[in-house]
Formats: structure tokens, sequence, C-alpha cells
């Protein structure tokens, strides 16, 4: 009998054996099995079966309520239309056969440039059966395939007949380094005698008065020897029905060589395929932004080997745990830990810091970063595969597959804008001649001319492009931006909430008052707190226990000791129950009296931050801690204020500490007493009428990281989970970097407005001269592909700032 009489569902007490049911259902050819985790009872069966039972291709459901699970056996190309159905009803569904064990595949494609190529692709692969998602980088061409077992021959014998050349990549080796992702070597001797011979079409044409045989001769070599590729694409687009740039291009050419007009044509054909080898290799310059970042770690690396040796190894061989020796000037190869010397390292291509940072043992460091003066070895705690270095041209590879909200727009404006230019096209060819009596040469040739403007190629364009710029233009500065989308939003930032510790402030406070309160005695309550104090990871506890530790002060053994969150620290020392922690915790014991708050006030007034020492027979110390605030972030508030950008710190801390805190860093607003959740109700009423930023460095900081529009990551440097999931990382620990992250949001949007009015402008003035009859085929291809050029450059410009 199942009991799910809580969920109001009125079945508890009918039996869950339902009709066909199968004991064990086991995956086979056109069957899938789900575990569903919230389907207890007929109800939820009824429920499931009227969802799928209408579904196209979906031939049975065996039901087996007391397993929770379901087979649906079906005639799927994929399973998508299912899944979804089972989420919209709110379905928890998770598939146990065999068949589920989808694959990611990723793929290098080294003729995808534009969203042309994406199009094609996208279409062809959607009917392979087995296909579940594609997800297209083409910044790095690159094509991520989630299919089923076996399903993979199929997908390259579809981009084969498309004329793609592919390889498979490496999931895990970042997409510069191989070489599907570098641009094909250019074959210039064909391009140089299709431009040699469409001139020499244009000079006899002119000589002539008119055409000529060797007029179509020449014309005929141009367009064979410099549009042959063009052709083929085009045709492979048409078979698809794909009314691609490379189709619309060969209507136009063909179009253009029977109404008469050879060498022009022919001059056309030349400039485009010119303008798509300049295009290609001006987009490189962008795909070249992150494949430099791959090149700052060496290839080779000094390792100690097994017999005391050193030999140089290929980095990508060295096991962790080994042992690496770096001389001054050399790049360092791995991420490690320093174990031996000392020296200053240039951390500039990781973290943008200006400064070379001193080195000394235990100290972090990163592959790619510059050994600037001594010699020092080191133990590597991390394989090249998964450097910080590696982590970040991952990600920075992940936010250029994402697309941002403009590029959205765009894409969904040019699905459309094609066709319907097309179907003017064919008007502007049939209306004026059949209902008018117009010249049909005349008006065919303003509709080839409409195609050659129909391809949003330039539209397209400009958004990928600006978006990668942006990007790698901030990682180059220590910025990790995970995805368009914040770079885009960060313009719009209204408000930024802050931590204090560790990101307004050093993060390293020190102690500076003991205070012995009642009769307790002054050692033994100073090696209680201690000995509480090392067992914390909070700043404000390491600077009790240091100041301990330099003191000589004896440690007890905790036991039963616990992180009580936002409040401070637990544990039984001699049998007794002791707390270390502030004031909140202070109040929730029970141990407040007037004279207590008296000192803790005069205290905090003085920006210090209080924790007590709770005892069996109550307060027994105060321990007074303070922290300093860095020279970055006065300047960083300050530069923030000056962009419109409004401030406010949240803090554990008391509220006293909290304002004479903010008070020094110039910030607007300041909460004390926060708890996470506190932290989080707070963004949250911010983000009711303001785009919000968080900045943050703890796991206290999360919820309200996760519920900002922007949740930045203090110090992300060597750290995999900031890395992961802040949006934006900062690589070090200096606040200034948000500024500029901002200023370089502007100036993307400002790139992107301008690109999109060149684009569009350009496309609008040609339509308008091609209905005059003023606008010619060369002067159209001339403008598509020059406001390519345009916008491709005008995106690159974000690379220099």
């Amino acid at each position: 009998m199942s009991e799910c009489g809580s969920k109001g569902c009125g079945c508890a007490t009918v039996p869950t054996i339902a009709p066909k049911a199968q004991a064990n259902p086991t995956a086979e050819s056109g069957t899938a099995v789900y575990r569903i985790e919230n389907m207890d009872c007929p109800t939820e069966e009824a429920l499931i079966r009227g969802k799928l039972a209408g579904l196209p291709g979906v031939v049975g459901l065996d039901f087996n309520l007391m397993q929770r699970t379901l087979a649906v056996r079906h005639e799927l190309p994929s399973l998508g239309p299912v899944e979804q159905a089972l989420t919209a009803i709110g379905m928890r569904a998770v598939r146990t056969d065999e068949a589920s064990a989808e694959q990611t595949t990723k793929l290098g494609i080294a003729k995808m440039d534009c969203p042309t190529e994406e199009a094609l692709i996208r279409n062809k692969l959607t009917t392979v059966a087995g296909v579940a998602d594609l997800d297209f980088n083409l910044m790095q061409r690159t094509l991520s395939v989630r299919h089923a077992p076996h399903t993979l021959p199929e997908v390259l014998a579809a981009l084969t007949s498309l004329g793609f050349d592919t390889r498979v990549l490496d999931a895990k080796e970042p997409a510069p380094s191989s070489a599907a992702s570098a641009a094909p070597a250019t074959n210039w001797w064909p391009l140089g005698i299709s431009l040699v011979t469409a001139a020499a079409a244009e000079a006899v044409y002119w000589l002539h008065n008119g055409n000529h045989w060797s007029v179509v001769v020449l014309a005929l070599v141009a367009v064979l020897t410099g549009g042959l590729s063009t052709y083929k694409k085009g045709w492979i687009a048409l078979k698809n029905r794909n009314l691609n740039m490379n189709a619309l291009m060969s209507i136009a050419v063909t179009g253009a060589m029977l109404i008469g007009h050879w060498p022009e044509a022919a001059m056309v054909m030349v400039l485009f395929a010119l303008a798509e080898v300049i295009e290609a290799k001006s987009l490189d310059r962008a795909r070249n932004a992150i494949r430099g970042l791959l090149d700052l770690a060496p290839a080779q690396a000094t390792v100690q080997q097994p017999d005391g040796i050193w030999r140089e190894v290929d980095a990508k061989q060295v096991a962790i745990g080994s042992r690496v020796r770096v001389r001054p000037g050399e790049r360092i190869a791995l991420d490690g830990e320093l174990v031996e010397g000392r020296s200053t390292v240039n951390q500039a291509p990781i973290t943008g810091e200006s400064l070379p940072v001193e080195k000394t043992q235990g100290d972090p460091v990163f592959a790619g970063t510059i050994n600037e003066s001594g010699s020092f070895e080191y133990r590597v705690t991390a394989v090249a595969s998964n450097s910080t270095l590696a982590r970040i041209i991952h990600a920075v590879e992940a936010a250029q597959g994402s697309r941002a909200p403009t590029q959205r727009f765009v894409d969904q404006f040019a699905r459309w804008y094609t066709p319907i230019v097309f179907g003017v096209a064919v008007a502007v060819a049939l209306v004026p001649p059949v209902f008018m009596g117009a010249a049909w040469l005349d008006w065919i040739y303003r509709a080839l001319v409409l195609l050659v403007v129909a391809c949003p190629c330039a539209l397209v364009i400009s958004t990928p492009v600006s978006i990668v710029s942006g990007l790698a233009a901030a990682a180059r500065h220590g910025i990790l931006i995970k995805g368009g989308a914040y770079l885009e939003a960060g313009r719009k930032l209204r408000w930024l909430a802050l931590d204090k510790t560790g990101t307004i402030t050093h993060g390293k406070p020190a102690q500076t008052d003991l205070i012995i309160w009642g009769p307790a005695q002054p050692a033994r309550s100073h090696s209680l707190a201690a000995s509480l104090a090392a067992r914390s990871d909070h700043p404000v506890s390491k600077a009790v226990a240091l100041t301990a530790s330099a003191e000589g002060v004896a440690l007890s053994e905790v036991a039963e000791f616990a992180a009580l969150p936002g409040r401070g620290v637990s544990g039984s020392i001699d049998g007794a129950t002791y707390h270390l922690g502030n004031h909140r915790m202070l109040e929730e014991l029970g141990r407040c009296t007037s004279e207590l708050e008296q000192r803790i006030t005069a205290l905090e007034a003085q920006g210090k931050t209080v924790i007590m020492l709770v005892g069996p027979e109550g307060v027994q110390a105060l321990f007074a801690v303070a922290d300093t605030i860095k020279d970055s972030s006065r300047s960083a508030i300050a530069e923030l204020h000056a962009l419109g950008i409004n401030t406010m710190m949240l803090t554990g801390d008391n509220p006293h500490t909290a304002q004479a805190i903010a008070a020094q860093a110039g910030i607007d607003r300041a909460r004390g007493n926060l708890l996470p959740q506190d932290k989080l109700r707070e963004v949250e009423q911010l983000a009711q009428s303001n785009k919000v930023g968080m900045v943050g460095d703890g796991i206290n900081d999360a919820p309200a990281l996760a519920r900002a529009d922007i949740g930045f990551a203090m110090g992300a440097a060597g750290t995999d989970t900031a890395i992961e999931t802040a949006d934006v990382a900062l690589m070090d620990d200096d606040l200034r970097k948000i500024p500029t992250f901002v200023r370089l949001s502007r100036a993307t949007a400002q790139v992107l407005a301008q690109n999109i009015a060149l684009a569009l402008g350009i496309k609008a003035v040609f339509l308008v001269l091609t209905f005059t009859g003023h606008a010619t085929m060369w002067m159209a291809v001339f403008a598509d592909m020059g406001a390519s050029l345009l916008v491709v450059g005008n995106g690159l410009r974000l690379l220099r700032r």
C-alpha cells in the first residue's frame, strides 16, 4: 500500500500495482526507463499517462509504482519532448537504463567561422537521430555535441556531407591548443589569378564598349578560380534548404552572368572572396587573444627525478607532488607551492597585479607567471590541464560560447531578415515587369543587388566579436567574466554590496586588547580562548590564536568543537562547555549586562571587533581585534561613486565597527550583525528596484552572491570554487578591478550599439539605393563585406583597453 496522503492526493489506501507493470523493466531498443521520485500512486500515473500518451512517437507506457519507474516505448529520435513533458507537470525523472549514458563530444571544425555555418550545421544535425544538444563556439571553431552512444559516426558523416573537415578534440584540452581551432591556411594563388582576370575583364569590356568573347572567358576564369569554394558552399546550403551568404552570392553572381553582366559578376565574386579572407584574418585576432593566454605557460619544466637528477620534462607529463626548479627570468610551468628559496614573481598574466609579489616558503605560485629575481623550487599542486591558467582559459572559452542578450536579439532578427529580403528580391524581379510593364533585365538586376544586401553577416558577427574582445581584455587584467550576459549587465549596476573582512579590509586582523572579566584567571582564560580560536578559520579567531602562539600560551584539547555561523565557536574543554563569539552569541546565551554592553560599545566605537569567552560561570574575557582597510579599497569606492554606483557594506561584525570601517572607506551605508540569510535579505531588498552586485570571498557570502545580479568573487587565483561559481572572479584582492569591469562593460555596450547601427544603417542605405536604381552589385558587395570588416575592427578595439 502506498501512503501519499500527505500530498493530498486521496489515494493512501489504493494499491500501487498498475496494469502492464514490469517488476524490473530493462532498456531495449526504443525503450527508455525513468525513475520518478515523486511518482507514488495512481494519481501521478494518471497525470503522466495523460501528458505522455498523446505525444507523437510514444508507443506505450509501462508503470511500476512500487519501484517508481516508468518505461517509455517510443519511436523518437530524441527523448527531449518526453523529458520536457515530465518536467512541465513537476515530475523529477532520471533515466536509469543503459541507453541514458549520453556522451558529449567536442569537435573542431576548421572552416566554421560565422553564424552562416552554424545555421547550416544546426539544421543538418538536428535531423540526426540521437543528437540531444548542440553547443557552438564560433570564436574557437568548436562544437560540443551531446548525443546517444554510437551516434558519433553519423554526426561526423553529416558534417562531411556539408563540406566541413572535422576532428574529435579532447574535451579537457583548451581549444586554442588544437590545430582545429587555428585558421586554415589561405591559398593566395587562385585569389590572385581571379583578381587579375576580373580586372582584365573590366578593362576589355571598357575598351570594346560592351561584351566580347574575351570578356566572357576572363570573367569565367575569375569566377571559377576565386569563387569555386563559394559555389560549393552555396550548393550545399541550397540542398539543405538554407539561404546563407554563400547561397545568395552564388545566385546573384550566376544571375548577373545570365543577364550579361560578366565583368561585374567576376568582380563581385573576387571582392566577396577577398573580403571573406580578410574577415577571417580579422576574427583570428580575437581568437588569438585567448590562444595567447595558453602560450603563457612553457611547454617544458625542470623536474627532479627519483635519482635526484634535474631534467627537462614535458609539462603535461608532470605529476602532482613533483619538485620543479625555476631559474630567474623563467616562466613558471605549473601551479605549485614554494618549498625552497625565495623570489619576486610577476603575477600580472594571472591576477593583473602591476607590481611583482614576494614569494617565500609555503606561498602559492601559478602557471604562466614570471620568476623575476631569485631561483627557487616548488612542489606541483595541479597538473597542467587543471592549473589556474587552464581553468581561466576553459572559463573564458565557455563564456565565449554563451550568448549575450544583445547577441540573442541579433540572431533572432537575422533569422527573419534574410528570408524577408529574399522574398522582397523575388517580388522586385517579378512585380514591376509583370504588372507595370517595366524592363525585365533592369529589375532582375536590382533583385540581384538585393540578394547581395540580404545577408546579415555584418550584423550577426558584430556582437560575438565585441563580446569576445571584451572578455579577453578583462582576462588580461585579472578579471574573469563568466559570460557575455554579465559583461553587458555590468553597465547597469546601481548598487554594490561588499563584504568587509578580506574584501574591504586586509582580512588579517590583529589582537589589540585582552580584558579579563570578573574573577576569571588571566592565564587560564587566555589558554581557553586560544584553544577554541586555534580550531577556527575565521580571521578574528586567527588573530587571537596568533597572539597566543607568539606569547607561548599553552593550548588545551578541545572536544565537541562546533562552528556557529555568524556567532562564533564552541567546544568542550576538561568536561566544561565554552563559547568564543560575538555580541549576538552573548545575547543568545543570555550573558549580557549593562556594564559589559558599555565596555563592548566603547571598543567597537574605536572600529574594533570584540569577541567574548563565555564559560559555565559566565563571561571570562573580552578580546578586541582590529583590521585595517586596504588603500585600494578607498580608491575603488571613490571610483565607483564617480561612476554613479552606490555602495553598502554587509558584515557579521558589530554595527559600531561596521559604521567605523564604512566611514573610513567612504562607503554609503553599512549593516552589521548580519548572518548569511541577513546578507541575502539586504541584497534582495536592493534588487527590487536596482541592478545589484555583491562582492565577497567567503562561504557566508554565497547566498547573497547567488542572488545578486552579478556576484564578484575576490582573490579567485588558485581557487577552484570561485572560478567555477562566480559570475565575475577577481583574480587578486584588489577592489579597483570592479570599476575597471564597469568601464569595460560600458565601453562594450557602446561598441555593440555602434556596430548594430553601422550594420543596419549601411543595409538601409543600400536598400534605398537599390530601389532607386543607383546601387550596383559590386557596390553592394563592397558595402556588405566592408560593413563586416568595420564592425569586426570596431569590436577588436576593446582588446586594446
